[in-house]
């Protein structure tokens, strides 16, 4: 489809090129035919004809060669002058257009000197055939004139031509930067998703598989007790799923009603639900507070939740320990949490699976730090510092 409407553009310009060079041909006829009152012009026309048509033959090819068809255009309108022949815009024609594609296709510079070549061949032709002051200013004004006029019009256009094609790139450009950023942004949101996933699905299941343990051990010799712990785990597989619910309702289109009936994310103000669950795990949490509590943003806000609730999650999978504490400490601009376990981690690596790695990137997106390893004392501790506000993209980029 391009190839073939390409093809037809390039037809209709050659059939146009091939008519103004007609065209031109007409006028340079007509006006070695003219005859002026008191100046005589040769009787004989086919010597301007003929020039004329040469000219012609090479603006076929000014778009491409404009530097090219100007050198010939001139050197026939010198040839043309010097026999006598009045300088008339009809004369000039073909010579204008040349200047015009050398204007409109090259630089500024040669567009110049060009015009200024042009315009020192003709006014001198003329003026050696004949020197005297008879129409003197349609032998030097009127061709310096006329031939300002095609390098203007071509400047102008190339002009137009330059900023059209500029238009033309940052459009692309914009079309790519916007398309890159909707990748970067699915890219994003792809990685949050996963994270929620992640903490949810590790939460609840580690909750679960420790319940669940527990009440096997415990049915043998306290049915009552067992049977508490089932019904908690009924309570903790219910919650899963509601997260569960909420987490991938985020992928739903905007114009779905159900999505409006999701719960809002969890904050700090669910800690105490949090230590009740893990407590009925089996593990002990002990939760202290220093400085004034102050409300978080919301982003602030799930994140310090989410990273005390991996943060237990593995001290339940890999804690030697059943105790945790988790202190919350309000600074000036900060908020400090530090979970520590002290029995010895199972699994000595720190920097290793999702769960630390989710930890990390959840402070860093809303502009904290995170540390996480073992302790010198024994045991592990994870250490967070976040911002009582999230930070602007700008400020983030800023922030160590």
């Amino acid at each position: 489809m391009t190839t073939s409407l390409e093809r037809g553009s390039g037809r209709f310009r050659r059939v146009m090129d091939v008519a103004t060079a007609l065209a031109l041909l007409g006028c340079v006829t007509l006006g070695a035919m003219l005859r002026f009152p008191g100046f005589d012009q040769p009787r004989e026309q086919w010597p301007a004809i003929a020039l004329a048509a040469v000219t012609c033959l090479a603006l076929l090819q000014a778009r491409d060669h404009p530097r090219a068809a100007a050198t010939v255009a001139m050197g026939c309108a010198a040839a043309t002058f010097a026999q006598g022949y009045l300088p008339t815009p009809l004369l000039l024609a073909p010579l204008m257009l040349a200047l015009y594609w050398v204007a409109a296709r090259t630089d500024r510079w040669t567009a110049r000197m060009s015009g200024l070549a042009a315009m020192t061949v003709v006014v001198i032709t003329a003026m050696l055939d004949n020197p005297t002051t008879d129409m003197l200013l349609l032998r030097t004004v009127g061709p310096v004139l006329w031939l300002l006029l095609p390098i203007v019009g071509g400047s102008r256009a190339r002009l137009r031509a330059a900023y059209l094609e500029s238009v033309q790139a940052r459009a692309v450009y914009a079309e790519r930067t916007r398309e890159e950023e909707a990748r970067l942004r699915v890219a994003e949101e792809r990685l949050r998703i996963a994270r929620e996933l992640h903490d949810v699905v590790a939460h609840h299941m580690a909750v679960a598989n420790a319940q669940a343990g527990t009440a096997r051990h415990l049915a043998p010799t306290r049915p009552e007790q067992a049977q508490k712990l089932l019904d908690e785990l009924t309570v903790t597989t219910s919650s899963a799923l509601i997260e569960l619910r909420a987490t991938v309702g985020v992928l739903r289109q905007s114009g779905d009603r159900d999505g409006e009936s999701l719960e809002p994310p969890p904050g700090l103000d669910r800690l105490p639900e949090l230590v009740s669950t893990y407590a009925s795990a089996g593990l002990d949490v002990t939760v202290t507070t220093d400085g004034e509590p102050r409300p978080l943003s919301p982003g602030v806000d799930l994140t310090a939740y989410r990273i005390i609730q991996e943060a237990l999650t593995n001290v339940t999978k890999h804690g030697a320990g059943r105790d945790a504490a988790v202190r919350l400490t309000y600074g000036r601009s900060r908020l400090l949490i530090s979970v520590t376990n002290d029995g010895t981690p199972a699994a000595p690596a720190a920097d290793s699976g999702y769960g630390l790695m989710g930890m990390r990137e959840r402070a860093h997106s809303v502009g904290g730090d995170l540390r996480a390893g073992p302790r010198p004392e024994g045991g592990f501790e994870v250490s967070t510092a976040l911002p009582l506000h999230s930070l602007a993209p700008e400020e983030l980029e800023a922030a160590p």
